[in-house]
């Protein structure tokens, strides 16, 4: 019979929840929004849902609503839980209603308690607990868990790896209203990393993850040098995933011992990029990428593109560049890279065929805080096109650089910030060959995002980029080092480098890019559904010679509308802008990408 029961219940068929009354006396709105967030039955409302399945969220309700009530400081409450008027603790989970049609859930929260004695001991020195622990504050149950777990971080960061509680003492006095809280730490020893073991590997070797994880063998343990390990492997690229793990026993006299277990990613990676605009044309890439090039973590990356497609004004560019990073070369966050690139540039303005052949390091100061330097040799020859189409001159430059640069990346979403920064900035001083000039360029590039509305529906960004040369003249500087102003990385609506500088050789006129830039832009995003938003931007630019604001130099802008439809990987953009400044714009320019224009 038993079985037949059970059989009926689940064979019964769906029925929608008539209404579900979810009533909480002397609530602040606080109280009251926590016990409907926690509420598993306000979520079966109006749901195709078998009796079965809703006597089971009763049941489970009771505890759901206790807990959000103990994290609100109330450990006197009453909570009341009736289908069609039976109190659903009361009911067999064999002996389910074939039929629920109205559910009525009653909370009284009672007073709210606060902190009478509150004490983790021992503490280790600089132990900070959470603010709101301590006597007269109201007795939320999550900051008595943040106490003990701050305890227990402040010794395990100061090398006592095994701290545990020992004991706890938390007692509700009912009369008085308030909870006491005593919880006991034994700190254990104070421990050193030992032996590092590896563990899931196959094509990497074994003495390059430990050197990459860079676990500092007999120094004194911390979880942060645990956490920077990970990080390290992660970035890399080679591993899926990484997890590393304590050892249960101590070595003796004071050694913990960890295990890194890896999974590797696949050793090869083929992938493809594309974007569009009405006057720039189309520009296509393609990247070939080796994860695991010699059994040591290095990564070979070789890029080939296509730009400028049907561009109007302009022929095609193309492309193909070769990299080599190696990991934990010189310290477990330094690595060393070599480069070299061949590129065609068919521009309005000018050709040109440039080399480059370089190598380099790249050092990861912290998770927000990256710096790079270079020593790179470079060739470029090509000819400059005079205004009138009438006039060639040649030109041959040769330079030796060292760029140096740091960014500082705070944003929450490097694909699609609504909070936090970006600055970037770069230091290249070039020597000259023959008839190339010396000097330094300097560029910097700043970016800050600010969230408002409910989960930040709508998004302030702004930019502000800028860029010097100093030391060389202008006609003797790499042309690929000035600076030029229009089409998508700078100021949309313009035709992609429109604004450069002019310049007199042997009685012709020649524009070329110039020594000062500074460009800004200002987005507003707002979020329509759940996919889609829109954006509206206003950009502008301006480049000079010999100094900012000359009066040779000059400025333009672009304004426009934009389109996002949120992927997992990135928002697709589409961008429709027009000239609103200068005297450069031809029009309505039309991008389509991949992530936002910053």
């Amino acid at each position: 019979m038993a079985f037949l029961a059970v059989a009926l219940t689940l064979g019964q068929t769906g029925h929608a929840l008539d209404r579900v009354q979810f009533q909480v006396s002397a609530a602040s709105d606080n109280l009251n929004d926590a016990l409907r967030a926690a509420s598993g039955l306000l979520a079966l409302e109006n749901e195709e849902d078998r009796p079965d399945q809703v006597l089971a969220a009763a049941r489970a309700e009771y505890g759901r609503l206790v807990g959000a009530l103990y994290a609100q400081g109330h450990y006197s409450a009453v909570v009341s839980v009736l289908l069609d008027g039976r109190e659903a603790a009361g009911i067999a989970p064999l002996d389910a209603p074939q039929r629920v049609s109205s559910i009525v859930v009653r909370v009284d929260p009672g007073p709210q308690f606060r902190f009478g004695q509150t004490a983790i001991v021992p503490l280790a020195p600089e132990t900070e607990l959470p603010d709101g622990f301590a006597p007269g504050e109201p007795a939320q149950s999550g900051l008595v868990r943040q106490a003990v777990t701050a305890g227990m971080d402040g010794w395990r960061g100061r090398g006592h790896a095994k701290a545990r509680v020992t004991g706890q003492d938390v007692v509700a006095d009912h009369p008085n209203r308030t909870l006491s809280a005593r919880v006991g730490i034994d700190p254990g020893p104070r421990l050193r990393f030992g032996p590092v073991d590896v563990t899931g590997q196959s094509r990497t070797r074994e003495n390059r993850v430990r050197k990459i994880a860079g676990i500092p063998q007999g120094e004194t343990y911390d979880p942060a040098e645990v956490a920077r390990a990970e990080s390290r492997l992660r970035r890399t690229g080679t591993f899926a995933s990484v997890t590393i793990t304590e050892d249960e026993g101590i070595t003796r006299p004071d050694l913990l011992g960890t295990t890194i277990t890896v999974v590797e990613e696949k050793p090869r990676n083929l992938s493809f990029g594309a974007e569009v605009s009405s006057l720039e044309g189309l520009d296509l890439s393609a990247a070939f990428m080796h994860r695991n090039l010699l059994g040591g973590a290095e990564r070979l990356r070789l890029e080939g593109s296509v730009t400028n497609i049907g561009a109007s004004g302009n022929g095609m560019d193309y492309g193909l560049k070769l990299t080599i990073d190696r990991p934990a070369t010189l310290t477990p966050d330094t690595t060393a890279r070599f480069s070299s690139e061949i590129r065609h540039l068919d521009e309005p303005d000018f050709r040109a065929d440039l080399a480059r052949l370089g190598i380099g390091f790249t050092h990861v100061f912290s998770d927000s805080l990256t710096g790079r330097v270079d020593l790179a040799y470079s060739i470029i020859d090509g000819t400059e096109i005079s205004d009138d189409r009438s006039s060639f001159n040649d030109f041959r430059f040769r330079s030796l650089s060292l760029p140096v640069a740091l960014t500082w990346d705070r944003r929450n979403d490097k694909n699609d910030a609504t909070r936090g920064y970006f600055i970037e900035a770069e230091v290249k001083p070039f020597l000259g060959f023959g008839t190339t000039g010396s000097g330094v360029r300097a560029t910097a590039d700043l970016r800050g995002y600010r969230g408002f509305g409910e989960d930040d529906r709508f998004v302030v960004a702004a930019r502000i980029q800028a860029g010097i040369v100093s030391g060389a003249g202008i006609s003797d500087t790499p042309r690929d080092d000035l600076f030029y102003s229009g089409g998508g990385g700078t100021v949309r609506g313009q035709p992609f480098q429109a604004l450069g500088v002019n310049i007199q050789l042997d009685g012709n006129t020649f524009k070329i890019g110039g020594t000062h830039f500074v460009g800004s832009s200002l987005e507003l995003r707002a979020k329509v559904s759940g996919n889609i938003g829109l954006v509206g931007f206003v950009d502008a630019g301006r480049v000079d010679f010999n100094s900012f604001l000359n009066p040779a130099g000059d400025w333009h802008a672009g304004a426009g509308l934009g389109v996002r439809y949120a992927t997992g990987f990135g928002p697709i953009r589409l961008d429709v802008a027009a000239p609103v400044g200068g005297n450069t714009g031809k029009g309505v320019q039309i991008y389509v990408g991949l992530g936002q224009a910053f």
